[in-house]
């Protein structure tokens, strides 16, 4: 994915395209990752012992990862969704396009 850039976001480490936050570390155990919120309840529902939320992030574009249960293909899948999602179209084209 181009442009892809390692930040800070909420004093946490983040990952970023293009400047817009595609996911960030909460904590040692959990990310949050960024997530249309049409598609949010499908991933709660179909992996519940990945994603979830508490309160604070119900009504927004993310979602919460436990990053022990999450497999490498799993986790490439939902930043490459994510990246889709959030980066700006430009380099979404270039990308899916192989430029």
């Amino acid at each position: 994915m181009p442009d892809i850039s390692v930040a800070k976001s909420y004093g946490t480490p983040a990952i970023k395209a293009g400047g817009k936050l595609l996911m960030r570390v909460k904590d040692a155990d959990t990310a949050v990752l960024m997530c249309p919120i049409e598609e949010k309840e499908f991933l709660f529902e179909s992996a519940p012992a990945i994603y979830y939320e508490t309160d604070h992030y119900k009504g927004w574009p993310s979602l919460l990862v436990r990053l022990g249960a999450i497999s490498d293909e799993e986790l490439r899948l939902r930043m490459e969704n994510a990246f889709r999602f959030k980066a700006p179209r430009k380099l979404v084209k270039a990308w899916e396009s192989g430029t």
